[in-house]
């Protein structure tokens, strides 16, 4: 059995070819904390611009006490899932702050941000009920849908007119459930909400937000995008992960008590797993508290996102459609992608590639990411050697 698992794992050899002709940029081991400088294994220090810390919050002292003290007072591990004997007070203290946070009535934690979506995706797809997803939903998405039951339809990326052609071949009240980013993680624009709310009222379906890169960036205080449309009563549930703005390890999900008690009691990757670290749970909660008391650090992190965003259009850089601290640089050449990165780190730039199965082919990019830490100092040294780069592989003039 063992030959035959090395054979088919043997196929694929794109890790190994990209090895060899030195242009694998995975796995680069840091040894210090996701500051916009940070030092690797190596001892070298690169700019950051791959974290999604994006108010900086992952290094801050602040959240390192409030781990440390939870680890002085209830250990490393919960030693069980939540369903047992893995819930401690903080966990519902947590999820009482995120409902209050993001306008539901309740909420509850998963121990990361993939399993929220496994776990509420997989268990809210009804036998005969319909999921509709979007083309560059998240794959954590997309393997939950694949654990449902419900017949799945994919709608052209932010394309209504597609959504509502799928929505209109379903019967009218079967459960249909739509499942959105946010924010998206790889092009950085935002899903149009508005639309998606009416046809979802027009179509009697429900409406899940992954707010995984929305939250701590948009919308009051950062409560995401629901907010930012004003459109929290219309979304019925809102999810979130701490793995971003919140600087820790874990996610959650939001909404009316009932579904969120129905998932406390069937969502399987929730109530068979692990719980959230008690360390974690109080990083996380710590830095709720700061992205509302501290409104500062979400300015300045708008003020770096549209300077660095002027000047790479300045630069002759390809954009793309972002609305967000998320900013990808359209390579459209997975080789040229690839290259780009040792070639990025060398001059002291971490950035990180964007390629199939994650996006097409004809959309591979290099994804660039700001935080609340950095300087517009730093972004233009980041612009000023990225754009050397990209003119030498001639991609921009």
């Amino acid at each position: 059995m063992k030959k035959i698992l090395n054979e088919l794992c043997g196929k694929d050899t794109r890790a190994k070819e990209a090895r060899a002709n030195g242009i694998y940029p995975y796995y680069r081991p840091i040894s210090s904390g996701q500051d916009p400088l940070v030092t690797m294994a190596d001892g070298s220090k690169v700019l950051m611009f791959g974290s999604n810390s994006y108010l900086g919050l992952s290094d801050d002292p602040r959240l390192k006490e409030a781990a440390i003290k939870a680890i002085e007072k209830y250990g490393t591990s919960c030693s069980g899932s939540r369903f047992l004997n893995g819930t401690l007070d903080i966990h519902e203290e947590l999820e009482a702050k995120l409902a209050k946070f993001v306008g539901k009535e309740a909420a509850v934690t998963y121990s990361t941000g993939f399993q929220v979506n496994l776990g509420v995706v997989g268990c809210l797809g009804f036998r005969g009920g319909f999921i509709f997803l979007d083309a560059l939903d998240h794959a954590c998405i997309i393997d939950g849908s694949r654990l449902s039951f419900s017949d799945v339809r994919k709608f052209r990326h932010n394309d209504m007119a597609d959504l509502e052609r799928k929505l209109f071949l379903t019967p009218r009240n079967a459960p249909k459930l739509i499942v959105v980013d946010g924010v998206y993680s790889m092009e950085g624009d935002i899903a149009p909400l508005p639309e998606i709310v009416k046809l979802a009222k027009k179509y009697k379906a429900s409406v899940m937000v992954d707010d995984a890169h929305g939250l701590g960036v948009i919308g009051e205080n950062g409560s995401g995008t629901a907010s930012h449309f004003g459109l929290t009563n219309e979304t019925d549930l809102i999810m979130g992960t701490f793995s971003k703005s919140f600087g820790s390890l874990g996610g959650f999900i939001a909404g009316d008590f009932e579904v969120i008690d129905y998932l406390k009691h069937n969502s399987r990757s929730l109530i068979f797993s692990a719980s959230m670290t008690p360390a974690a749970v109080a990083a996380a909660s710590k830095a709720l508290d700061i992205m509302i008391e501290e409104p500062e650090r979400r300015e300045n992190l708008w003020k770096v996102t549209r300077y660095a965003q002027e000047a790479f259009k300045k630069a002759g850089f390809d954009t793309g459609h972002t609305q967000s601290p998320i900013i990808p640089l359209f390579v459209r050449d997975t080789i040229k992608a690839m290259t780009i990165v040792p070639m990025a780190y060398k001059a002291g730039v971490f950035i990180t590639p964007v390629i199939a199965p994650a996006v097409p082919e004809k959309d591979v990019l290099i994804r660039f990411a700001l935080m609340a830490t950095h300087t517009t100092e730093q972004v233009d040294e980041a612009v000023e050697k990225l754009s050397k780069i990209f003119r030498e592989l001639d991609i921009i003039k």
